[in-house]
């Protein structure tokens, strides 16, 4: 009896079909790494843009507030006085510390030049937290103050959390006194220009913007009277270009938590546009060049956030 001849593969047929198999493997594993970076890359994107735009929206709100007066008194508010300080302040390239009174407590500065910005204006409602029709940036009441001492404070800055992330902040003062707490993690930078009306008389609109060194550099080259430190503190309260601010630019540089951008390119971002950059090579953070960063955090992804308030109250 003739038998069947029994079919099978060659040994050569075999190792061509493993390496055909292992090679649609390696593709097929490429394409799942690249569709995971992808999509952690549009993650971290999503989360930028989430906490950008909530940055922008807390930070505007407290500037259209800032200098706000309450006239709900049977005298004329004491922050009217001429001689009392403005509403609207800042620092460049400095943050500040948690638990100083206002401004006061000035830091070297976490994050390439971020600067600090600070608000005040009056709240209503008797008590520290008012009727809370009037709120800080942290979200808590602000009372009627008696005086301009306790008008309430909305002050943004820079500084870096237990793991060394430098975070945007918001410091407050509040009922069991002062405080601050974060906004939005993984900031680059953080800028800020003051819109300065200079016509006389003022009309409210701003014609130029430039950064808290050159109001305080304005500010040195008044002529100040009076007799004593006190009498030229309050003249210069009167005097001071800190009072014309009638709008703020805000720029904000965030960043993801890990590389997940696909290229290896390094980029540069101009917070302010290029013309400014090009012009103000002394203002610190207002251009950055991903090149300074170690490269563990190069090639993470950026984005730039922008926005100019105006201010509905005069800042004087």
């Amino acid at each position: 009896m003739k038998r069947a001849r029994q079919g099978g593969w060659t040994i050569i047929e075999l190792i061509i079909a493993c390496g055909l198999g292992l090679v649609l493997t390696l593709l097929a594993s490429g394409l799942l790494l690249a569709a995971s970076g992808n999509y952690r890359n549009h993650s971290e994107n999503t989360w930028i843009d989430d906490g950008g735009r909530y940055a922008l929206e807390i930070m505007s709100q407290a500037i259209r507030q800032g200098a706000h007066v309450n006239w709900n008194g049977t005298e004329a508010p004491s922050e009217l006085a001429a001689n009392e300080p403005a509403a609207v302040a800042g620092f460049d390239a400095s943050s500040i510390t948690k638990n100083s009174d206002g401004i006061a407590g000035l830091a070297p500065d976490v994050a390439n030049g971020s600067d600090v910005l600070a608000l005040r204006f009056s709240g209503h409602g008797e008590g520290a937290n008012g009727d809370g029709s009037s709120l800080n940036c942290a979200g808590f009441g602000v009372g009627a103050p008696s005086a301009t001492v306790e008008r309430g404070w909305s002050i943004f800055y820079v500084a870096a959390d237990a793991g060394g992330e430098p975070e945007l902040r918001c410091k407050y003062r509040s009922a069991a006194g002062w405080g601050a707490d974060a906004i939005v993690r993984g900031v680059d930078s953080f800028q800020v220009l003051y819109g300065l009306d200079s016509d006389e008389p003022a009309d409210g609109i701003p014609n130029t913007f430039v950064n808290a060194t050159a109001i305080n550099a304005m500010d040195a080259g008044l002529a100040l009277v009076g007799a004593t430190p006190d009498e030229l503190r309050r003249d210069l309260h009167r005097k001071t270009h800190w009072k014309r601010v009638c709008g703020i630019k805000l720029a904000l540089l965030l960043h993801g938590e890990n590389n997940t951008r696909a290229d290896r390119v390094a980029r540069r971002f101009d917070l302010f546009g290029p013309a400014y950059s090009d012009g103000h090579g002394d203002d610190l953070g207002v251009r950055v060049a991903e090149g300074i960063f170690p490269e563990s955090q190069r090639w993470r992804a950026r984005r730039v956030f922008g926005m100019t308030v105006a201010l509905r109250n005069r800042s004087d």
